[in-house]
């Protein structure tokens, strides 16, 4: 059995949980909710024991989006971290009961905070030598986001830097590039195919990752997979979610050999388990 690995798994998007404060004022149906999660990503990064850390969110995150800047609010900011529409435009709260200034300041002190100050405590209580933010995509790119309407890669992994993993001008890279170069590497062996995986692209690394490795200078490594792995055609906002449930495990099961053997190699590499990457990628 391999021995628990040094890791912190955060799954901020999985979560349908509505708030209690909220209830009454949140206009979509739980299907809604289930499909405008990463749906199952619980499950499908859910390693438990196999890792030193993990934090999974109940929040759902069209109430509540753990993965964006606490400043960035409605109406200002569509994706902000409180959001009035979803992705596909659809109002998240019912006509006239859009929170407040006052209800959203509740929402991130009661949700929001506690799950970043308990990621900055498990980094500096577990003694954790790579951290992962980890979450699911849809097939193909949304209206107004800058690849709308493309097919996506199987898999996306995002370090802040540019499509080879380096730093971009301006930009702090939360991990080395040859770290993150050999991840794609293990998933390509897993997940062949043209363009099966790529770096930064569709999506370069959320607020946690960029935040938390400012922090602590704890390498961190964004994870997207596509839904298309696992979920079955006719989900929608309608239907949910429709997840083949034979598939997620299988799924999940090859992720974690992936992970696996990518951490046995870097640390072979780099055998320090303290390895900061902040002075590599500034």
């Amino acid at each position: 059995m391999h021995p628990v690995l040094p890791m912190l798994i955060s799954i901020p998007h999985g979560g349908v949980g509505v708030p209690d404060e909220a209830k009454e004022r949140v206009a979509l149906e739980p299907a809604a909710l289930l499909y405008y999660s990463d749906p199952l990503s619980d499950r499908l990064f859910g390693f438990g024991e196999k890792v030193r850390a993990l934090m999974s969110a109940s929040v759902s995150r069209v109430i509540v989006d753990l993965n964006r800047p606490p400043y960035h609010l409605p109406p200002k900011r569509r994706d902000g971290v409180v959001k009035f529409r979803t992705s596909l435009g659809d109002p998240v709260w019912k006509d006239g009961m859009q929170p407040d200034i006052q209800a959203i300041q509740r929402l991130l002190m009661h949700h929001y905070f506690p799950y970043h100050a308990e990621i900055d405590m498990l980094l500096e209580s577990e003694k954790i030598a790579v951290a992962l933010d980890c979450h699911s995509m849809v097939p193909v790119g949304l209206p107004g986001q800058p690849d709308e309407g493309m097919k996506r890669p199987l898999i996306c992994l995002s370090n802040n830097g540019d499509l080879y993993g380096k730093p971009r001008s301006g930009a702090l890279c939360t991990c080395p590039p040859r770290w993150i170069s050999l991840l794609a590497e293990i998933f390509r062996d897993q997940f062949p195919g043209e363009r099966s995986v790529a770096i930064n692209h569709p999506f370069s690394g959320g607020f946690i990752s960029n935040a938390h490795y400012w922090h602590k200078g704890i390498p961190w490594v964004q994870i997207e997979v596509n839904r298309s792995l696992y979920e079955e055609e006719g989900s929608s906002p309608l239907h949910g979610s429709l997840v083949d449930q034979k598939g997620l495990k299988s799924l999940s099961e090859s992720i974690w050999e992936v992970l696996a053997r990518w951490y046995d190699e870097v640390m072979e590499r780099d055998p320090d388990p303290n390895f900061s990457s902040r002075d590599e990628c500034s």
